[in-house]
């Protein structure tokens, strides 16, 4: 059983970082991930026009996943035809029967995000069209995952700032300040979250927050909600392939890997964080097996029983341990969906390397240390019921965290957009969150343009 990643860093203090971007890269995996990022971005007219095109295709993928007919392009008449990443299936419709991202526009009003609850049965959209409705498709768990409720709490914002646009200065600081707390406060636990909405809340104060251009307020919010989108493409992209660098050797037999909660692009709104790393490795043809692990009680992941985990890690069978993440503060303390804290335990008593993956928008430098972090507690009705069913007698006692805190000495590496960063995690943290603006202010690879704003 290995006990450490390879390849190794040379210095622990030190990230490995992804490759040059101006080095030859493995067209293959460049295909893989760029066609859904950098080479759409790059190529349309706007961001919303990117965006607006992969939340299309990704629709029609979905159709497929289904066992539907695709439905025709929507969102402002692009259309959703895009040649399939390797190993994809086609079905006879030339639709590439792979993943499904959380969201789609229907018009420049309106944003469809998939409710997961109704999820394998049925696939079901509820029209978001407002940040209330965001808050309200986030708190009910229609969307989950950090990554993916931070896009969506930024999109429904942004919406709300063009319903607003012609409100009185005053009226509109209300009604966007009190629906941004309403955001903040929808998932608690969450960085990603408050980090986009105050993102947002940004760029309305630079402009002024009794300015009279509520125009050119619902346009700027509206950029960075898109700019927030564009970002998550690439930076899962490269986290995707920085994890891919670091997977454990097997000796040419299958590696297995075991995974825990939402962790693709459902959660995630592009390629996935832990599971991207996954599908980096499947499209470099890497023999691979894939534990998925249970969590309850929205059995996000149902392939064994969490209970099962811990036999498997005793009997060889588990090489690397992949999560994700909610937030992780300042000292490398990491909350994640209840049960991965279990498994850390149980990972360092097997000596099989635990692996945090996840973009540094999760990163809250704010909070010292995970004692500080707020645990979500939800409905006890969540635990003695599934879909509908009770499952425990009436007045049973529930306490039904969310979430959990794995501390850091439990974490081998957490794997960013900016490389894998290593014990001790807080200078590391530091470091990469440095490069990554640098990164930004230097490439600036979105076109960034001031969508049309239509008031009501």
């Amino acid at each position: 059983m290995p006990d450490e990643l390879t390849p190794a860093a040379d210095d622990e203090n030190e990230a490995t970082a992804p490759a040059d971007p101006t080095e030859p890269v493995d067209p293959s995996r460049r295909q893989f991930f760029r066609r859904f990022a950098g080479e759409v971005m790059t190529s349309a007219a706007t961001v919303v026009g990117a965006v607006t095109e992969l939340r299309d295709r990704s629709a029609a993928e979905a159709s497929v996943l289904l066992g539907e007919r695709p439905a025709p392009p929507q969102g402002n008449g692009v259309s959703g035809a895009v040649a399939a990443p390797p190993g994809a299936n086609i079905t006879e419709d030339g639709v590439a029967a792979v993943f499904r991202t959380p969201f789609r526009f229907e018009s420049d009003n309106v944003l469809l995000v998939i409710d997961q609850r109704k999820l394998p049965d049925a696939l079901v959209e509820m029209p978001v069209r407002s940040a209330s409705d965001a808050s309200n498709a986030i708190r009910l768990m229609v969307v989950r995952g950090a990554p993916a409720i931070g896009q969506v709490a930024a999109i429904g914002l942004a919406l709300t700032a063009r319903i607003a646009a012609k409100s009185h200065p005053h009226a509109r600081r209300a009604i966007l300040e009190g629906q941004a707390d309403s955001l903040r406060n929808a998932r608690p636990t969450a960085i990603n979250l408050r980090w986009a909405v105050d993102r947002l809340m940004a760029r309305y104060h630079a402009i002024g927050e009794l300015s009279p251009e509520g125009a050119e307020i619902a346009a700027a919010m509206d950029d960075e909600a898109m700019a927030i989108v564009a970002e998550a493409n690439e930076d899962h992209g490269r986290l995707a392939e920085a994890g891919l660098a670091i997977l454990p050797a097997t000796d040419g037999r299958s590696l297995n890997v075991l995974t825990h909660c939402n962790t693709g692009p459902l959660a995630c709104g592009q390629f996935g964080t832990a599971l991207g790393v996954v599908q980096a490795a499947h499209a470099a043809e890497r023999p691979l097996h894939v534990w998925v692990d249970e969590t309850r009680p929205y059995l996000q992941d149902t392939l064994i029983p969490d209970m099962a985990a811990g036999p498997l890690m005793a009997q060889g069978e588990v090489d690397v341990i992949l999560v994700g993440a909610d937030r992780i503060v300042a000292n490398g303390d990491t909350a994640n969906k209840i049960g991965t804290y279990t498994l850390a335990v149980l990972a360092a008593r097997h000596e099989v390397p635990f692996v945090v993956c996840a973009p540094l928008s999760s990163v809250d430098l704010e909070t010292p240390d995970g004692s500080a972090i707020p645990i979500e507690d939800r409905a006890a009705v969540e635990v003695t019921e599934i879909g509908g069913t009770r499952i425990a007698p009436e007045g049973t006692a529930v306490r039904n965290p969310a979430f959990d805190v794995t501390p850091a000495d439990l974490i081998t590496a957490i794997v960013t957009e900016e490389g894998v960063l290593r014990p001790p995690f807080g200078p590391a943290l530091r470091e990469a969150m440095d490069r990554r603006e640098a990164r930004r202010a230097a490439a600036k690879p979105y076109p960034i343009e001031p969508a049309p704003v239509e008031t009501v």
